[in-house]
């Protein structure tokens, strides 16, 4: 029962969103009914400029599963590093552990990931790891333990994808991964407007 609600409220987030979130796990959440949940899903009125800014940060706060504090973070750190700081906040969301787990195909979702990491079934660079918000680099390897190879959601993503293995990544059939190169926006596995999300923070003053 706990899980159908879970998927639930994942599809329901979605489409409020208007948006397939494969971070969030099972896919379909627009398939039968691509409108916002609720009475008047289908007959909303379209949103204020700050209300699509909105949305699109909302967009990240979902796919990566992030907390306001810890978006609000990767924000701060990306303007500081003194380049294109959209560009430098996408490389850092697709960098973090636990979204490469994910994009590896070891995980059905970025949560599930984290829970992967946190559980002790991750190895970065032949060394467990315990964080699944430490941002790698290029040329780390990536790895799921022995022991956490026949889990029945590690098998599951095996056979069933949730994304195809993006450019920036190599992965062998021992599920074992290594980063080639960086990440751009382009390697965001979703829709989303950098340009809102600049004036969002912008506007609020984080960045």
């Amino acid at each position: 029962m706990k899980s159908g609600r879970s998927v639930t409220k994942k599809f329901r987030v979605q489409r409020r969103l208007n948006c397939d979130l494969p971070g969030l796990g099972k896919p379909g959440a627009l398939d039968r009914r691509p409108y916002g949940p609720g009475q008047h899903g289908n007959s909303r009125r379209k949103p204020s400029e700050y209300g699509l800014r909105l949305m699109e940060k909302q967009k990240l706060l979902a796919h990566y599963q992030l907390r306001e504090r810890q978006l609000q973070r990767f924000v701060r750190d990306s303007n500081r590093a003194g380049v294109n700081w959209i560009e430098e906040l996408s490389r850092r969301l697709e960098m973090r552990l636990d979204n490469l787990v994910f994009r590896f195909q070891m995980a059905p979702s970025v949560r599930a990931a984290r829970q992967m990491v946190r559980h002790g079934h991750i190895q970065v660079n032949g060394k467990t790891a315990s964080i699944g918000s430490m941002v790698l680099k290029v040329g780390d390897e990536v790895s799921v333990k022995e022991a956490a190879k026949e889990h029945t959601s590690v098998l599951q993503t095996q056979s069933t994808p949730r994304l195809d293995l993006p450019s920036y990544l190599e992965k062998n059939e021992a599920l074992k991964g290594k980063i080639v190169a960086e990440p751009t926006t382009a390697d965001v596995p979703f829709n989303y407007q950098d340009r809102l999300i600049a004036e969002y923070y912008a506007t609020r003053g984080k960045k």
